[in-house]
Formats: C-alpha cells, sequence, structure tokens
C-alpha cells in the first residue's frame, strides 16, 4: 500500500532542462504518476526552466504529449491530466545570466514551504547554477538539490563540482540520482539479504563462487557521438550504475535503513576495491568498439560511421573488468562487470554465481552437477530467481535437471502496473529519504578507482578491440572470465 501522506515541507519542483529528453521520457510522466496517486501535496508547483521560448500553455502540451509516449499512458486522462497542468509553470530563462534567477524568483509562489531544484541538465552546469541559486538568494536551510550523472568526469572535476555545491547547499539538501536504485528488483535485493536468514550465511567467499553484473544496450550513441566520445562506457555506466549494484551487492548489513547506515556500507565497499595497475590492466579489463552489424533485424552502422563521428576514436563503446574486493567477506570472488552498446540483446542483471556442491553423489549413474546462480534481472523485466538442481519426472533412472524457482512473487502481491523507477526517485526527495542516492564521498571513491583504469589503459597504451553490433562484444571478454573457468551468463 502506497503511503499517500503528502511531504508538509515542499512547495514546489524547479526542473532545470525541462524540455530536454530525459524530462520528456522520465521526469514529466513519473511526476504525472505521481499526481494521480495523490503524492504531491495540495498547491504544489511544477516549474520548468530552459531557455527555448515557450507559452506555459504550449509547454503544458508538450508535457501532455511527453505523458501520452511515455511508459505511464494508461494513466492518462484529460480531467487529470488538466488538473496536473494547472500545477505546471514556465520559465525561459539561463539563471546563469546576470539578473537569470529573477524570472525564476517571480514564477515561484511565496509562502512556506523548501523548493527542490532538479539539475536535469550537463555536468557542466551544475556547479554554474548551484551558485547562481545561492547568489540569487533561492536557496535556504529547507530547500533540496537533485543532480543527474555524471558528477564530473574524473575524481579531480567530481570534487571541484562537489565544492562549489557544497558552498551553497549543506550535504544533507544534496541528492546525487541514480536511477537503477529506484528499480524494484534493486530495492528487493536489500530485502532479500537483509530480511531473510537463510541468505546471509552464504553471502561470503565460503559460498560464492563469482559474481557477474552486465548492463547490455542494443542502441548505439543515438545522435550523441560528440558526447559520447568524450566519455565512453567506462565513466558512462561503469563509475555510476554498474559500482553502485556492486555495492548493493557487496556491502556489509547496515546498522538499519537509514541513509546514513546505508551508504557507510556502500563506500566502504568502493574503498577495498583493489585498483587496477598498469601491471594488471590488460588481464583485469577489456576495451571494445562496435563495427557495422545487426541491430534489430536490420543492418546498423558502426561507432565510427554514427552521424558525427569523427574518422577515428580510440574511445570505448564496451567495456569489461575483473574486479576485486580485498575484504573479508569477499577475498578471492571475482566481481565481473560488462556494459556496452549496440549489444546482442537489452539486459541489465546481476548473476550470483554459488560454489558447486562439494561431492556429487550422483556421477556414479552419470549425473552431472551444475552451480546454483542467483538471477536478479533489471530489465527489461524486473524478477528474481533461484536456480536449483532437480530430478525429472520419471519411473526410470534419475535424471537431473536445473529448475529455475520464482523469487519476485509477483503473483503474491497485486501490482496495478510497473512503475517507473524516477517514481520511486522523485518521491524520496519530496519525502527528504537519501538511502537510496549517492553521497559525496561514494561519487569521489568510484572515480578514484575508474581513474587508475583510464591512467593505465594510457600508460600501456591498450587499443580498443572491434565487435559486430548484435553481439556480446568482443573475444577478449570471453577470455577475460574463461581464463579463470568462468563464463558470462547469457
Amino acid at each position: 500500500m502506497i503511503n499517500r501522506t503528502p511531504p508538509a515541507d515542499c512547495r514546489a519542483l524547479v526542473l532545470f532542462g525541462a524540455t530536454g529528453d530525459l524530462a520528456r521520457r522520465m521526469l514529466w510522466p513519473s511526476l504525472y504518476a505521481l499526481h494521480c496517486d495523490g503524492l504531491l501535496p495540495a498547491g504544489f508547483q511544477l516549474v520548468g526552466v530552459a531557455t527555448s521560448a515557450h507559452t506555459e500553455a504550449q509547454f503544458a502540451e508538450r508535457v501532455r504529449e511527453s505523458v501520452r509516449a511515455s511508459a505511464n499512458a494508461s494513466l492518462y486522462e484529460p480531467a487529470a491530466f488538466d488538473a496536473f497542468a494547472r500545477r505546471i509553470r514556465y520559465v525561459a530563462t539561463d539563471v546563469t545570466a546576470p539578473g537569470g534567477t529573477e524570472p525564476l524568483r517571480r514564477a515561484l509562489d511565496a509562502g512556506a514551504g523548501g523548493v527542490i531544484y532538479y539539475l536535469s541538465t550537463g555536468p557542466q552546469l551544475f556547479a554554474p547554477v548551484a551558485t547562481a541559486l545561492g547568489q540569487g538568494g533561492l536557496v535556504d536551510a529547507s530547500s533540496r538539490i537533485v543532480l543527474e550523472k555524471p558528477i564530473g568526469t574524473d575524481t579531480r572535476k567530481a570534487r571541484e563540482v562537489n565544492e562549489a555545491v557544497g558552498a551553497v547547499f549543506a550535504e544533507s539538501q544534496v541528492f546525487r540520482i541514480d536511477h537503477y536504485l529506484g528499480k524494484e528488483a534493486v530495492q528487493n535485493l536489500l530485502v532479500l539479504r537483509f530480511a531473510n536468514a537463510i541468505f546471509e550465511p552464504l553471502w561470503n567467499s565460503t559460498a560464492i563462487d563469482h559474481v557477474q553484473i552486465t548492463v547490455a544496450e542494443v542502441v548505439g550513441v543515438e545522435g550523441r557521438w560528440p558526447f559520447y566520445d568524450a566519455t565512453g562506457a567506462l565513466r558512462d555506466m561503469v563509475q555510476s550504475h554498474v559500482l553502485q549494484l556492486l555495492c548493493l551487492v557487496a556491502m556489509e548489513p547496515p546498522a538499519g535503513f537509514t541513509p546514513s547506515a546505508v551508504r557507510n556500507e556502500k563506500v566502504k565497499v568502493l574503498w577495498s576495491l583493489r585498483p587496477i595497475t598498469p601491471d594488471s590492466v590488460a588481464t583485469h579489463t577489456v576495451r571494445g568498439q562496435y563495427t557495422a552489424g545487426m541491430g534489430g533485424g536490420a543492418a546498423v552502422p558502426g561507432y565510427l560511421e554514427e552521424k558525427g563521428a569523427k574518422a577515428s576514436s580510440d574511445t570505448e563503446s564496451f567495456v569489461a573488468v575483473r574486479a576485486e574486493i580485498d575484504n573479508w567477506r569477499w577475498a578471492g570472488v571475482p566481481f565481473y562487470l560488462r556494459t556496452g552498446k549496440r549489444l546482442k540483446e537489452r539486459s541489465s542483471e546481476i548473476a550470483i554465481r554459488f560454489k558447486p556442491a562439494p561431492f556429487n553423489i550422483f556421477a556414479g549413474i552419470g549425473q552431472q552437477l551444475a552451480p546454483n546462480t542467483l538471477l536478479i534481472k533489471l530489465q527489461p523485466n524486473e524478477t528474481i530467481t533461484l536456480t536449483l538442481m532437480h530430478k525429472q519426472p520419471g519411473l526410470n533412472e534419475v535424471k537431473l535437471g536445473q529448475v529455475p524457482l520464482n523469487l519476485s512473487l509477483d503473483g503474491e502481491f497485486t501490482k496495478p502496473r510497473r512503475r517507473i523507477a524516477y517514481e520511486r526517485m522523485l518521491l524520496d526527495v519530496l519525502r527528504d529519504n537519501s538511502a537510496l542516492f549517492v553521497r559525496r564521498d561514494e561519487v569521489e571513491a568510484a572515480w578514484q578507482w575508474i581513474d587508475g583504469i583510464i591512467d593505465s589503459w594510457r600508460a600501456t597504451a591498450q587499443a580498443v578491440e572491434p565487435y559486430s553490433a548484435g553481439s556480446w562484444g568482443p573475444a577478449a571478454a570471453v577470455a577475460l572470465t574463461g581464463r579463470y573457468g568462468h563464463s558470462w551468463e547469457e
């Protein structure tokens, strides 16, 4: 059951980048869903900010089309949207320009309660916008700021952003968002681990052989070649989504489900990651770049043939990493991380492979045992399954097979619709609950580990390896796991 007690200390959300792609696909549809569920406070304003010129009526129509084209389209009703639209204001301004905050000040109704500033913009604007809001007198102790990833492009730049934002907002007011943490299956992972006594004794190097985390995309750079080429898969995906998932799998039990307790344990994992150095980078990482191939049943171009591409580039569109955590719980357990574009299928999942049974009593009758695997799929469908060995039905000889045990409990709970992860994250911002958001020291610790890989690539001149669009990446990614007797979950 949804807790329908709306927060009382917020009076508005200001969305910078209000006409951008993320706002159109995710943020406006999520805010509309919260409105339909009665989870936005009475009189709560939604102020869109961008530099393009629109009347408020024109902008509201853009939002209407965003909702109707989104995953929440089934919620659309003209009367409900009209009520939602009455919350919306639009301000065309550049707040970083002289006097740029004045139009925003005029748009915000006076009254009690804080204002949430959501920066759905490029990271280069985080510091200037935060500074402008502070200088314009639009920030007080009840204000909050939400920052989309990435926070910087390396440790130094992340610290610069954090320092600039921290000069205006206290750390408790800063919400660094990673929408993967809002997915139902990710939150179920925490419950699975810490609300069931059966798993915790097995959640360590004694019982677990290795862990795989895959975030695979079928799309290419989608017209964003210049931006992506300056970033690459390691900075774009591993530093944020993938490392956050690793932390949730590997963290120690927190003292409670509070923001500080959860994030304290996550950052300890990042501190424990073994640095990847020039001596280990060749055996522990793979860089790839897609070439022309097939995607979605049609021919697709290679990375260097995409719109806006240069004649040459060594930016990786695929990366695989063997990560190791140097602590008592995980010593000797590899964590294989993999992400890339133009891969065979869209899939985000965590596979926890347990060690095999210590002795096979069925070997004498020709039966082999397969290790148990806990598979947590985040997309395209959110499911949790545990694969167990099972006897195949029959009266003759014993034959063994693998059977997936569904742990998602879809049939046990009434779920009227699948929610966009941003709904959960936005609601947590409204309720001032930062447990599933990323703290400053987490961001900087993650960048330190990533910077070590990038520096090692440069020091060893590690080249990108080609892979055909529609495949699972370079052949070297298979060797990355194969040399240790492991294989990717596919």
